[in-house]
């Protein structure tokens, strides 16, 4: 008896790892493949060549870049160097991306970008707030741009108990943002178990100097986020469950839940283009790819713009689409006046006029 009863627990077990790792399968889509979409007027950009993992652009055209960033169990083509911010003047008929020059007194052997955004006060000081990541940690950093030399002042780091595994931000004011934790541990084997089971662990926080707490949890990866131009709703990607959720922003910096729209890709960073409202994201087709790097099948690339979210039917529009062979790991996809950039995890990036 003590053996059959033996036999039937590691069947049982046995049962369980198959059908987590079918479900895990299904998050990571990994047998989906897609149809091309070309873009008639697009360029690699010179001088990024370890990833653009976030984009951000202000009202005025200058594109701030993030680049560089090593992410457990995801391809860096450069690990031993540290990561970058790259600017671009998208008013330039032939816009550069320029490597900015960050003030002195800032650990930059161990900076590693991730999310990042942008903040503009009342006096037209610019802001920048970077994700990063020294040692496999969670910070974010807080920089004040120069414009007469093209640099960043590093004004300040930012810690919290409640900011374990940040991936994106999106600033509210010059020392306040929401943030989103894509995992509940840091540790990478956690983070992984978490990943495997399924567990919904995920949240968003919200940090200024005066406090700190949870605003929406039960994600199972939340990743992109940013808000509408009018301020009153905040948009997180769950990269794992495939969709977009809408949440409304109240006086006291509390989220309430409005809708979610559902999609047939891995969501990651969200752009929102000022004038319309419409949300545009770089997404992974299929996340295996993206996990187990292989040159010979690498990870594809994807751009949709969501036009009129809040509506009943939302519009959804594949405006690009590549198999790996020009863009491998698309992660973020802004736009200014016509010109889209597209960013990626760890691979170049792409500039096209629409």
């Amino acid at each position: 008896m003590g053996k059959l009863l033996a036999v039937a627990l590691v069947g049982i077990a046995a049962a369980l790892v198959v059908e987590r790792l079918l479900t895990l399968r299904n998050r990571l889509n990994a047998s989906r493949e897609i149809a091309p979409v070309t873009l008639p007027n697009c360029q690699l950009i010179k001088g990024i060549e370890s990833g653009s993992e976030d984009i951000d652009i202000l009202p005025n055209g200058l594109a701030f870049i993030s680049s560089g960033l090593k992410y457990p169990g995801i391809k860096s083509f450069a690990p031993d160097k540290p990561g970058e911010i790259f600017l671009m003047d998208l008013n330039e008929d032939y816009p550069r991306a320029v490597e900015m020059r960050i003030s002195r007194g800032f650990d930059l052997a161990s900076f590693n970008p991730h999310g990042i955004s942008t903040y503009v006060d009342k006096d037209d000081t610019v802001y920048l707030f970077v994700v990063n990541h020294p040692h496999q940690k969670s910070t974010v950093e807080l920089f004040k741009y120069v414009e007469d030399d093209n640099s960043l002042v590093h004004l300040k780091t930012i810690q919290h108990d409640l900011l374990t595994s940040v991936n994106d931000v999106v600033a509210v004011g010059p020392d306040s943002f929401y943030a989103t934790n894509d995992h509940y541990f840091s540790d990478f084997i956690l983070m992984f178990l978490e990943m495997f089971l399924g567990l919904t662990w995920s949240n968003v926080v919200y940090y200024s100097p005066k406090e700190v707490k949870e605003v929406a949890a039960g994600f199972y990866s939340a990743n992109g986020i940013n808000i509408s131009p009018d301020r009153k709703f905040i948009y997180i990607a769950d990269i794992l469950d495939h969709n977009v959720h809408v949440m409304e922003k109240h006086a006291n910096w509390n989220l309430t839940h409005v809708k979610k729209l559902q999609l047939d890709t891995l969501v990651d960073n969200l752009s929102v283009e000022p004038s319309t409202g419409d949300i545009w994201t770089g997404c992974h087709p299929n996340g295996m790819k993206l996990l187990y790097h292989d040159l010979e099948n690498p990870a594809a690339s994807e751009v949709l713009r969501i036009q009129n979210i809040l509506s009943e039917e939302p519009v959804v529009t594949r405006v690009y689409a590549d198999n790996g062979s020009v863009l491998q790991g698309s992660s973020v996809a802004s736009v200014y006046k016509g010109k889209l950039l597209i960013g990626t995890v760890f691979h170049r990036a792409l500039y096209c006029e629409l």
